[in-house]
């Protein structure tokens, strides 16, 4: 698998409620473009739209804060790479729904730092959920 390489950087703080400030400043500003639901759209996906709020509910479901911060810091970078990357991901169907296929795409940061994207596609009404955000253990 190919990895896409951002110029964005991580994002910084000291603490978890600064990291989460400077990434819903930038969710605010997608959101911000649309009256119904925020989205971004792909140049993988042949420029459809790939929806965000599933992100946000299944930040706040990891029980642990550090978690929820790793993950917050590569926000902008996530963007950056659903927006503009064109090369494949590794996808593979949902083992608990025969309906979905995840995505995963692979970034790298102007630091260096590996992280990957993963995007949730239904197979009947082809909408794509952004899921998850994780950097590489």
């Amino acid at each position: 698998m190919k990895a896409y390489r951002t110029k964005a950087s991580k994002l910084r703080g000291t603490n978890f409620h600064e990291v989460r400030k400077k990434a819903f400043n930038i969710y605010l500003k997608i959101k911000a473009k649309t009256k119904r639901r925020p989205y971004i759209r792909s140049a993988y996906f042949k420029k459809e739209k790939v929806f965000l709020p599933l992100f946000w509910q299944h930040l706040f479901d990891q029980e642990n804060w550090k978690i929820r911060m790793k993950r917050l810091q590569y926000f902008e970078a996530a963007i950056e790479l659903v927006r503009d990357n064109k090369f494949e991901p590794k996808s593979k169907e949902n083992p608990n729904n025969s309906n979905e296929i995840f995505h995963r795409f692979m970034g790298i940061t102007n630091e260096l730092a590996v992280f990957y994207v993963q995007i949730k596609e239904n197979k009947r009404s082809g909408q794509k959920n952004l899921i998850s955000i994780f950097p590489e253990k």
